[in-house]
């Protein structure tokens, strides 16, 4: 959507933990929350949370808060959650097949459809109840299956080749847990998850948080 693409990336980040933690408070029966009550759920400072939402203009009313059916609706338009998106999963690893395993429990709209791998061994067996097909079998099955996102694991050293068959198969959202970049043409959107680097980085923020807590507190 437009709007989307008008929102700084960490923003756009932020979006689906809003989602998730509004339809959380929707389930337990609260229909209005301000800024400092929602930091409190999602752990993002109150001052984030409503430079967020001033980009996708008059949310809420100072003093009054947010109505959370309000936001869920806002929310969801953006990250288009009642269209269902159908998935590929390249690579079947261990992170390959505990992706599998979960499919997205939480999201019914989001479902990987069909596996793939380059493994001879792992070619035209079945895991969890899914053929895993070959990368030379990706456009097809793709095709066959209307996938319009695919998921990678494969290791940095596989990830263009994996990529390359991905884009050549006409998908434009890719997510690719290899930390190294890839190429990829302007049309396409591709997302990278470095678990080393994520875990990194909350440590760092978990050690500067920690000496921010009083000592009587630690003890």
């Amino acid at each position: 959507m437009n709007e989307l693409k008008k929102l700084p990336r960490a923003t756009a980040k932020r979006l689906p933990l809003y989602l998730r933690n509004l339809k959380v408070l929707e389930a337990n029966g609260v229909t209005r929350i301000k800024s400092k009550e929602f930091a409190e759920v999602t752990q993002v400072p109150s001052a984030t949370i409503r430079r967020d939402f001033s980009y996708l203009g008059e949310l809420g009313r100072s003093g009054y808060g947010y109505e959370v059916p309000f936001l869920i609706e806002v929310f969801s338009e953006l990250l288009e959650t009642d269209e269902e998106k159908r998935i590929a999963l390249v690579g079947m690893g261990n992170l390959g097949k505990a992706l599998l395993k979960n499919n997205f429990r939480r999201n019914a709209n989001l479902k990987i459809n069909c596996v793939f791998d380059n493994n001879p061994e792992l070619i035209g067996t079945v895991f969890d109840g899914f053929m895993i097909y070959g990368m030379d079998q990706f456009e097809k099955v793709c095709q066959e299956n209307n996938v319009n996102v695919a998921i990678t694991t494969v290791p940095s050293h596989s990830s263009q080749m994996a990529v390359n068959t991905i884009v050549d198969a006409g998908i434009t959202a890719i997510l690719n847990f290899a930390p190294d970049r890839v190429i990829v043409p302007p049309y396409v959107s591709i997302r990278y998850i470095d678990l080393t680097t994520e875990l990194l980085t909350l440590i760092f923020f978990d050690n500067q948080h920690q000496q921010l807590i009083p000592n009587y507190v630690k003890n």
